[in-house]
């Protein structure tokens, strides 16, 4: 299982967990949920429900990721197997990725 935190604004949005390659869930932050003033993080995720589960990368997070010759290079460079799309947006949607949502990878102590 991999896990990571979403940060909208630089606020924590929610976490997504990666529980295998066929079960993703986001989940909202308890106090961004509930404060009526944070938007949803996507229109795909609205704060109608605090947690959504999929079969696949939600869109949402898969549209982050590059593609064509620049996935391919940063495959090879960070060492991460192409299609790990859960690892791919952990090694890049941390500093400079488009939007206002970033992530943090939440490391096992």
């Amino acid at each position: 299982m991999r896990a990571m935190e979403i940060y909208r604004n630089g606020t924590l949005a929610g976490t997504l967990t990666e529980e295998n390659r066929q079960h993703y869930v986001f989940r909202y932050d308890d106090h961004y949920f509930n404060d009526v003033h944070k938007p949803a993080i996507s229109l795909t995720l609205p704060k109608s429900q605090k947690e959504y589960a999929s079969e696949f990368l939600f869109p949402f997070f898969f549209n982050m990721l590059s593609e064509g010759v620049n996935r391919k290079l940063q495959s090879r460079q960070l060492r991460i197997d192409e299609a790990d799309h859960f690892g791919l947006l952990m090694a890049t949607a941390q500093y400079d990725a488009i939007g206002a949502v970033t992530v943090k990878p939440i490391t096992a102590k």
